[in-house]
């Protein structure tokens, strides 16, 4: 044998930070439990769905059918465990599993992580927000219609999801859909819960089901933030049990009225310093205490400094445009010739509804002869502006109403309300996270809606992984209160965990005439692993 055909050099990079990850929740085993494993199978499905996960946050994108290539040149028994080959991953092995986790209850599976989670490593659950967004599919999704199609559903189905064309957050309406709702813990942006929906699924139709369901599945006394979707009178009372926060939608007849003619506070003095260091020193309220949907409630009307002037800004430039067409509407209404007072007048009045700031208005119908002498109409308009219409959204510019139920010995700081609103990115952040082009399952590649919905289920096992870990590398920086690097090269105490990935590429795992070893381990990798738990740093050190 030469001494080439001695040495072996395969790739870890970040993986052992991901598998460490995996190790330290102990999904591996959770799965293993649930499931149950088959002595005659050379790999566990825990296992099958740890590899799975690796894969995801390997930032590499490929189908299930060239999965165990992604295996090829990684340190895979170092991952997996010994004697693990790549060809144990092939698609049958991980279609079989993945159906296994749906016919066991992805749910089920799911909430256990979490409630593991969130006792191993002390997750603050004060407050939680849900929000949802549709994920688009290319190919058919054809299942027969059953007979549980035309009941009441659970908001927990026992039935596959239908991908249907709906609403899309993603903008490509020609493609059918999925929904995936989402609860996050604010602190750490911790996915709590998950549920896949119908494409055609509506928000407000099914927010309220979605907190009652989450509230029987984790017990815990936590203040639930949504966006207006949650804000209805059927939803308030499916959740009058529940604290909540959100937002009220500007169609209710109350809200309008409060922001047209209520006057936020002036800030005083001694409060301008507090703002400022909250960060909401652009931002001025006023409580009212309101009665809706039977519920009684804090409203918190809001104007927001910044967002006046991009309202105001955005109502100039409307009225701009809308000036330059209603000059065109007018040439047009001016030189037509009509036969009947009733045409002249319907054609001014569907031109109007293609305006809202400006209107054109009737001066006068002048009966006159056309060249072959026959009777006809013609309109004298004028252009005028909708006052009232205008000085209504200029007192709505930058005003918004945040409602909670937490009213009297419960009752929050109007700051806390606001913050814990504006913090609603939470979940935004969990979506881009899903959708970025370098996670593994940005486009679909399954056939069947179980599996659309088990893959969902992994995605969001993998945002929960990507962000345990980066919520503890923060925290333990801010202990030591020493920073890292970014990008740019500047220290901070927040860096991203995808950051922290790059910084890991190009640890090999090298074997030497049978000595295993690790290779390119630099100090500030060594002190960036000391940060994160144990379970990763077994895989390096």
């Amino acid at each position: 044998m030469s001494y080439l055909e001695e040495i072996q050099v395969k790739n870890l990079d970040h993986l052992g930070i991901v598998a460490g990850l995996i190790d330290e929740i102990g999904i591996v085993k959770i799965i293993n439990n649930k499931l149950g494993i088959d002595v005659r199978e050379k790999i566990s499905a825990g296992t099958v769905v740890k590899s799975i996960l690796i894969n995801g946050l390997g930032f590499v994108s490929r189908p299930l059918y060239l999965f165990s290539q992604f295996f090829q040149d990684k340190a895979i028994e170092k991952l997996l465990g010994e004697r693990i080959k790549p060809d144990y991953l092939n698609d049958d092995k991980i279609g079989r599993v993945m159906d296994e986790l749906y016919k066991y209850g992805l749910n089920d599976i799911f909430i256990e992580v979490v409630l593991e989670v969130i006792k191993k490593f002390k997750i603050d659950l004060k407050y939680s927000h849900l929000d949802s967004t549709s994920f688009h599919l290319d190919g058919e999704y054809k299942r027969e219609e059953d007979k549980e199609k035309q009941e009441e559903e659970k908001i927990i189905k026992e039935r596959p999801i239908f991908i249907k064309k709906g609403y899309s957050r993603d903008h490509r309406p020609d493609l059918k859909q999925c929904v995936l709702d989402l609860i996050t813990s604010q602190d750490g942006d911790i996915p709590l819960f998950v549920r896949v929906g119908d494409g055609n699924e509506s928000d407000k139709a099914v927010f309220g089901k979605v907190l009652v369901e989450f509230k029987k599945q984790i017990k815990f006394d936590s203040i639930i933030v949504c966006d207006s979707a949650l804000y209805g009178q059927e939803n308030l009372q499916l959740i009058q049990h529940l604290k909540w926060i959100t937002r009220v939608p500007m169609t209710i007849k109350k809200a309008k009225e409060l922001v047209q003619n209520i006057e936020v506070e002036e800030v005083k003095d001694e409060d301008k310093e507090k703002r400022s260091d909250l960060n909401l020193e652009s931002y001025t309220w006023k409580e009212e205490i309101v009665t809706y949907g039977g519920i009684k409630q804090t409203w918190l009307i809001v104007l927001s400094e910044k967002r006046q002037k991009s309202d105001l800004e955005k109502l100039e430039k409307q009225l701009s445009q809308e000036e330059k067409k209603s000059q065109k509407f007018l040439k047009e209404i001016q030189s037509e010739e009509f036969e009947h007072p009733q045409a002249a007048r319907y054609k001014l009045k569907a031109i109007n509804k293609k305006l809202r700031l400006l209107e054109i208005k009737e001066v006068e119908l002048i009966e006159t002869y056309s060249k072959k002498k026959e009777k006809i109409y013609k309109m004298i308009s004028l252009i005028i502006k909708k006052d009232e219409e205008i000085s209504r959204k200029t007192k709505e510019a930058g005003k918004f109403i945040l409602a909670t139920n937490l009213v009297e010995e419960n009752k929050l700081e109007a700051s806390e309300i606001l913050i814990t609103y504006k913090n609603q990115q939470s979940t935004e952040r969990g979506f881009r996270f899903l959708k970025d082009p370098l996670f593994f399952t940005d486009s679909f590649f399954v056939e069947k809606p179980e599996r659309i919905e088990t893959m969902l289920f992994l995605m969001s096992l993998c945002l929960l992984i990507y962000n345990l870990g980066q919520r503890e590398l923060r925290n333990c920086l801010k202990r030591v209160k020493k920073g890292i690097n970014n990008q740019v090269g500047k220290v901070t105490l927040r860096p991203t965990l995808r950051w922290i990935f790059q910084c890991f590429q190009g640890i090999h795992y090298v074997i030497l005439n049978g000595v295993k070893q690790i290779v390119n381990l630099t100090e500030e990798r060594r002190f960036i692993l000391s940060l994160l738990p144990a379970s990763c740093q077994r895989y390096y050190l």
